[in-house]
């Protein structure tokens, strides 16, 4: 389990087609808007980081558009980790140079676990970001790459501690099931892979309100909280979920004011 000393409250995008959008257990989509505006407004709310996965680009065996991600990253004044689609060094450098800070790799290292060893070792550990979507077979979690189409037989606990042993610096940890239902994350998931690395864990998948967030962190183990839904179709922000955070005693980090 990760001791850091600050959580991070992460808005994630899901892109397609340029627009961004929402949909439950990661089907039945919807655009629920633009990226550049959405990136602009976030740059208001004094977010920490910010996820950006393209959901087609690896389902579809596309490589990565990083002419569009350029555009993106040139709105972001905050932390950018994007994902979809990398399946090489040369995608995670082309993804750096178009103005990522981290990459967010699954369905490519599950095929290529190398692709971990070999990111971490060119660019760093803390730009990699090993991405784990689960849901369970049976009575067991199992990982699931391609957005959440194929099973990849892989436990998440067994999973994360490779991806770790291979030089990941993160964890993005996605409840399929939980996925937009605004429902509470699944605690005994994150528990599973918290307990089972040091590196931190990213909860994702069923926030529907900041006492959510809470026991993902106090029960779940989890090191920071990434959202979508909440933030899209509810007044909630993520300023108001880190002072809610601090109230119940969770480190987080401080207000920053931007540029006028």
């Amino acid at each position: 389990m990760y001791n850091g000393l600050k959580t991070r409250v992460i808005p994630t995008l899901l892109w397609k087609d340029v627009g961004v959008v929402k949909g439950k257990g990661f089907d039945s989509w919807r655009r629920v808007g633009s990226v550049i505006p959405a990136v602009r407004v976030y740059n208001t709310r004094q977010v920490d980081e910010l996820i950006l996965v393209d959901i087609e680009a690896s389902k579809n065996g596309d490589q990565p558009d990083f002419e569009t991600i350029k555009d993106f990253s040139n709105e972001c004044f905050f932390p950018f980790t994007v994902g979809g689609g990398i399946q090489s060094t040369e995608h995670i450098k082309k993804m750096l140079r178009a103005g990522a800070d981290k990459v967010s790799i699954n369905t490519g290292a599950v095929s290529n676990p190398q692709l971990i060893s070999d990111g971490a070792r060119l660019f760093g550990a803390q730009c990699i970001v090993v991405s784990i979507d689960v849901k369970k077979v049976g009575n067991d979690y199992h990982v699931f790459t391609h957005s959440g189409t194929k099973d990849s037989g892989r436990t998440p606990e067994a999973w994360a501690v490779q991806a770790e042993s291979r030089g990941a610096g993160e964890i993005l940890l996605t409840s399929i099931p939980h996925d937009g239902e605004m429902n509470g994350y699944d605690i005994d998931l994150i528990k599973k892979v918290s307990a089972a690395v040091t590196i931190p864990v990213i909860a994702s998948g069923g926030a529907g309100n900041y006492e959510d967030m809470y026991q993902a962190i106090s029960e779940g183990g989890a090191t920071a909280v990434a959202a979508a839904s909440i933030f899209h179709f509810t007044e909630q922000t993520p300023l108001e979920a880190k002072e809610y955070l601090a109230a119940k005693g969770i480190p987080t980090r401080k207000r920053f004011t931007l540029a006028t």
